[in-house]
């Protein structure tokens, strides 16, 4: 046995959890709150002695066609994203469940309720039932490292992918955890049914129909689940479902953890059908905690019959929108709010900037300036430190929708009769999900220009290594872009006449060009000087 506890954020508990359960490969691609995940194994001397793959990967669809290439040879796999790249990725996950797996294979999604670094809070838990696989939501950092084991063993037993659900609390907060004995990796092996892989029709509705047939397992499976439990209390006035990180919060309200009402835990999905119609049966109503959308709550009136009053976020007693908090259920529960200190009337919050020396600023000087001189012309962005364009003193973009959506947007303003219309896109985004659109605009000669801002990183996200690094220009000549029309300038101050001419030109050219504004990231170049 290991036998040593470590203080670790739940993402860092999932990371070794996954180290210590024979992983073999792990793929992703940056984006908050899931980040850590990836960077706790890339410096893992156990992860580097047993030499496991942990490379960041182009985009999350390619992760987990990667990681599922993995299972196939049998192999432990995983794959961790933030909640908006599952949308890049749901073709391949939701094939990967009716192909099933060889090896086990846990993608890891990281919500962001609130949108602290996000587009939007959706809930992953959706998907995985939209897939019709387990999902596993940790309510602790012990249960997150613990539930990867059982993840794994799930996975295999049944051939297919199981999903695990953080949020950013969960993902970024800290606690004690256990370790448990370093496994070894799987042996490789080939799948006994490989044609299962192979998603003709012939075999797809024979995967569908297997998949189907398991549904009652996964169910039996999650009601056995030691992550779900109903534990009774003296009041029953009231009933209560808390799942994942929303049962931390609802013990907080009480005093050594004791709450007075039956309550359902969930941490394993499917909702466990029975454990709620047992608590139903003897109390009188039943309050939802759950992070995210009403994923309970809305499949209650098909668990319990309908004259319970059930509440929740549906109405209104908990935020439709916005992180769960131990206040917010307290307020749900009818206890008195505990004090906060108030904010002063001096406090001014600062919005957000970019770094002092950030490159971006002298590309939006740059942008600024030209367009002042092309008022019919509009600039769309991408995700990244520079959507902070939108703010003053620049104020010079009009968009920031999806990764890669800056490119494809402009296309399509430039096919409504825009006369100038431009895409600004991040050197790693741009090999995320860039690349085609610019392939869509080349082959219809679209008169577009594709500002590249090249910090050499991927720095919204901490500094992780850039796929598009010593590539750009390559890859853009390699799509067709004509090599007069791609130039590659300097992000400094002292070239900004010279940039804002060679700009332009190019905006004002009728057909695709590239102006890439290369400087390496201010944050990056600190560390790298750091480290001598």
């Amino acid at each position: 046995m290991q036998n040593d506890k470590k203080l670790l954020l739940g993402d860092d508990a999932v990371a070794q959890a996954a180290i210590d359960a024979g992983l073999s490969g792990i793929y992703a691609y940056p984006g908050t709150p899931s980040t850590e995940i990836m960077e706790f194994v890339q410096k893992s001397p156990d992860a580097r002695r047993r030499n496991i793959h942990r490379q960041w990967s182009a985009n999350e669809k390619t992760a987990v066609e990667e990681a599922l290439g993995l299972s196939y040879v049998g192999k432990r796999s995983m794959v961790c994203m933030k909640h908006v790249g599952l949308n890049v990725a749901a073709d391949a996950f939701i094939n990967a469940a009716m192909t099933g797996v060889n090896g086990g294979l846990i993608l890891v999604v990281a919500d962001d309720p609130s949108m602290h670094s996000s587009q939007n809070e959706q809930d992953s838990r959706f998907y995985g039932k939209f897939a019709m696989i387990p999902v596993f939501e940790p309510s602790c950092q012990q249960e997150a490292y613990d539930m990867v084991f059982e993840a794994y063993a799930l996975s295999e037993k049944y051939a297919v992918p199981v999903m695990m659900r953080l949020t950013t609390r969960m993902a970024h907060s800290r606690s004690g955890v256990s370790r448990r004995t370093l496994q070894d990796e799987n042996s490789r092996s080939l799948p006994e049914n490989p044609s299962r892989f192979i998603l003709l029709p012939v075999n797809a509705r024979r995967q569908y129909k297997n998949l189907l047939a398991l549904q009652a397992r996964f169910s039996e499976a999650s009601l056995r689940s030691t992550f779900n439990q109903y534990m009774d209390g003296p009041d029953k006035s009231l009933g209560i479902v808390a799942c994942g990180i929303a049962y931390n919060y609802l013990l907080e309200n009480f005093e050594n953890q004791n709450c007075p009402y039956p309550v359902v835990k969930i941490a394993q999905y499917p909702v466990p059908s029975e454990l709620i119609q047992n608590m139903a049966a003897t109390v009188k109503k039943i309050l939802v905690l759950e992070e995210g959308y009403p994923f309970v709550e809305e499949q209650l009136n098909g668990i319990i019959s309908n004259h319970y009053a059930v509440s929740g976020r549906l109405d209104g007693t908990l935020p439709r929108d916005g992180e769960l908090s131990p206040d917010l259920a307290g307020k749900a529960l009818g206890l008195t709010s505990r004090s906060v200190f108030p904010v002063s009337d001096s406090t001014v919050p600062r919005p957000p900037a970019l770094c002092r020396g950030c490159g971006h600023i002298d590309m939006f000087s740059c942008i600024s300036e030209v367009m002042k001189e092309i008022p019919d012309g509009l600039v769309f962005s991408d995700i990244g430190c520079y959507t902070l364009g939108a703010l003053p003193p620049f104020s010079a973009i009009v968009s920031c929708v999806d990764m890669g959506a800056s490119i494809t947007m402009a296309k399509g303003a430039s096919d409504g009769g825009v006369p100038v219309a431009a895409g600004v896109i991040g050197d790693s985004t741009f090999t995320h999900s860039g690349m085609t659109g610019l392939l869509d605009c080349i082959l219809e000669k679209t008169p577009v220009t594709i500002i590249i801002g090249d910090n050499s990183t991927a720095a919204m996200t901490g500094g992780q290594d850039s796929s598009a690094y010593g590539r750009i220009e390559k890859i853009c000549l390699g799509l067709g872009v004509e090599e007069d029309h791609l130039q590659v300038l300097t992000s400094l101050k002292k070239y900004h006449q010279e940039n804002m001419e060679k700009l332009k030109k190019e905006l004002l050219y009728q057909g695709v060009s590239v102006v890439v504004f290369r400087r390496e990231c201010v944050q990056v170049a600190a560390r790298r000087v750091r480290k001598g």
